[in-house]
Parts: C-alpha cells; sequence; structure tokens
C-alpha cells in the first residue's frame, strides 16, 4: 500500500494526547443524582466506546493521507484481436500435429475462457490478410471462424497487424490498402477520427495475440507495422510455432524446409510492450493461451483506495456511540 499524502500521518501524533485526557477523565469521580442507583458498567464497557473513537481517528487520519493499492479488478470492455497465420509454412509438423492444426486448437480454447464482457475478433493471414470474424461476444461464431481457416500462399506479417489494428479502431481509417488488396473485413469509417499517439502498451482495452512462425515472406514490414501499434498504446503478444531447427513441408510435390523467425516476433511483442511466447507442442501453447487469458480476463490497477477507510472510520464512530448511548445515556 502507498500513501499519496503521507504528511498527514503526522496527525497521528494527536491520538496519545487524546488517550490522557481520556484517562485522565476516568480518574475523577462520576457525578450521580441524588436517591437514584445505576448499576456500575463494566470495564471492559466503560472503555470500549472510547477505544473505538479511538480507532475511528485513526482511520480517518489513514484516509486522510490517501492511501492507494495495487487492487486486481474485473477487466473493462476489451476487444482481442487473434491475428492468425495461414500460410502453408503453417503446415510444418515441428508442432504436433502441425503448426496449424496446434494453434486452432489452442485458439478454440482460447476464445471459450474470457468472460462475456470481452470481445474477440479473428484475422487470418497468407499473402494478404482478412477479418474472417469480426469482434464478437458469440463464442461459437468464434470456433466457427477458426474451423474455417484455410492455408495459402506465403506470409504477410505486417498485413496481419494492420488489418488487426483496423478491427480494432474502425473509425481511425487505418489504411487497410497497406496490407494488400484482398485485406477483406476492415471496415474503415468516414470521416476519419484524428488521434494522438500514446506510450506503447498504454491502452488497456485493445490487444493483439499475433500466432504465426515468423517468417515474413512478403507484404509491408512487420516492424513498421507493430510500430502504428505501439503508437495507439496496442499491445501485440506474440506466439511462435516451432523450434530454431524449422521442419519441412510437403508443397506441390516438393520438400521445402520452413524455417522459424523467431527474431522478429521477439522485436515486434519488445516494440509493443508486451511478450513473446514459443510453442514448441501443442501442450505448451495451451498453457500460454491459459496465461494470456489471466492477463485479459484481469488486471491489477494502482487505485486509491481513501474512500474505504472513510467509510470504515464512519462506519466504527457510529458503533462506538451507539454503544455509548445505549449504555450511558450519552454519547461520549
Amino acid at each position: 500500500m502507498k500513501l499519496l499524502a503521507p504528511q498527514a500521518l503526522l496527525l497521528l501524533l494527536a491520538l496519545p494526547l487524546l488517550a490522557a485526557a481520556y484517562m485522565r477523565r476516568q480518574a475523577k469521580p462520576a457525578l450521580g443524582l441524588p436517591g437514584v442507583e445505576r448499576r456500575a458498567p463494566r470495564a471492559w464497557q466503560r472503555h470500549l466506546p472510547a477505544a473505538l473513537y479511538g480507532l475511528a481517528a485513526a482511520l480517518a487520519v489513514l484516509a486522510a493521507a490517501r492511501p492507494s493499492a495495487l487492487i486486481t479488478l474485473p477487466s473493462q470492455q476489451r476487444t482481442i484481436i487473434l491475428s492468425i497465420d495461414v500460410s502453408l509454412s503453417m503446415r510444418a509438423s515441428d508442432v504436433k500435429p502441425t503448426r496449424i492444426d496446434a494453434a486452432q486448437a489452442a485458439a478454440r480454447d482460447f476464445v471459450r475462457e474470457p468472460p462475456a464482457d470481452v470481445k474477440i475478433g479473428i484475422v487470418s493471414f497468407a499473402g494478404t490478410a482478412s477479418v474472417v470474424q469480426q469482434p464478437t461476444h458469440d463464442r461459437d461464431d468464434l470456433v466457427a471462424a477458426i474451423d474455417r481457416l484455410q492455408l495459402d500462399r506465403h506470409t504477410a506479417i505486417g498485413s496481419g497487424i494492420i488489418v488487426a489494428l483496423a478491427a480494432l479502431f474502425p473509425d481511425q481509417g487505418i489504411d487497410v490498402e497497406s496490407a494488400g488488396p484482398a485485406a477483406r473485413g476492415a471496415r474503415p469509417s468516414e470521416p476519419k477520427k484524428e488521434w494522438k499517439p500514446v506510450p506503447p502498451g498504454s491502452n488497456p482495452n485493445a490487444a493483439i495475440i499475433l500466432l504465426t512462425d515468423g517468417r515474413r515472406t512478403i507484404g509491408p514490414d512487420p516492424l513498421q507495422a507493430a510500430r502504428m501499434a505501439a503508437d495507439r498504446g496496442v499491445r501485440i503478444y506474440t506466439v511462435g510455432f516451432g523450434n530454431a531447427t524449422g521442419a519441412p513441408v510437403q508443397v506441390e510435390g516438393y520438400s521445402i524446409y520452413m524455417m522459424f523467425d523467431e527474431a522478429t516476433l521477439k522485436s515486434i511483442a519488445e516494440l509493443t510492450n508486451a511478450e513473446y511466447f514459443n510453442a514448441t507442442s501443442g501442450a505448451e501453447l495451451k498453457k500460454i493461451y491459459d496465461s494470456l487469458t489471466a492477463k485479459f480476463v484481469l488486471q491489477r490497477e494502482e487505485t486509491e483506495i481513501t474512500a474505504f477507510f472513510a467509510a470504515a472510520a464512519a462506519l466504527v464512530l457510529a458503533l462506538g456511540a451507539g454503544l455509548s448511548l445505549a449504555w450511558f445515556n450519552r454519547i461520549f
């Protein structure tokens, strides 16, 4: 817990003085009415209201010091775009049974995990990119879109990022033409809304999860596309498929060795203040997705909790006054 106004704690020095004044008052004999007998209160009854007043005063001082703490809160309305590589290299079997099969299985699990207030969209990319499912709450539509994914030639990672950004910010007029002529489904509205660059990773309500083997063969520079995301505060969590040695893939009767470009994926994550994960197996990929799910379902924020201490002080004060009134027919 942090204190935004710690100087207010100096008021706690007054509590010993108040305690001393109370003890002097208790040392004086109580004045009774002639001919009226009163049952002597028990020791704990005499002192409990005063103790509650002291506790209330201490809580009020803490409230004045403006405490804050890291609190885990339910997420705000968030939108996550899964940008999935459907290039032929995803047919490689170094992630069992294949890279694309493992990606689809883990993606299905992921879209079922977040709470209903998290919208998810899906972008697929090979030589070009397209939105195969606009952001939605409907988990069945998301699973159906994942099942429809088809492999194609080339790998345009930059296009996958740009089209995902257009799906996140349809009112910013993002130039999806730069992602290729077949960048379908992204719908920038008119007129274009003005926006100002923000620090990388500062947008808590939007994120992209990029699933790919990281080897670009065509299209925009992935790092330039990542800078576009960074300027909008969007984190790009990258999930890399494969291992350092790569794996062969049969393409039109030829065996082509598909290498794995891990360096690019690490750079994309670093530029956007996100994280990179390496999936070398379907089971490991599931663990990665479980971790990502936790990141988006809950968020920890530095939150001022002054109101909590102020309310506690008022409650304790009211309790002390009520007991004093009930036992002694006076508030103090």
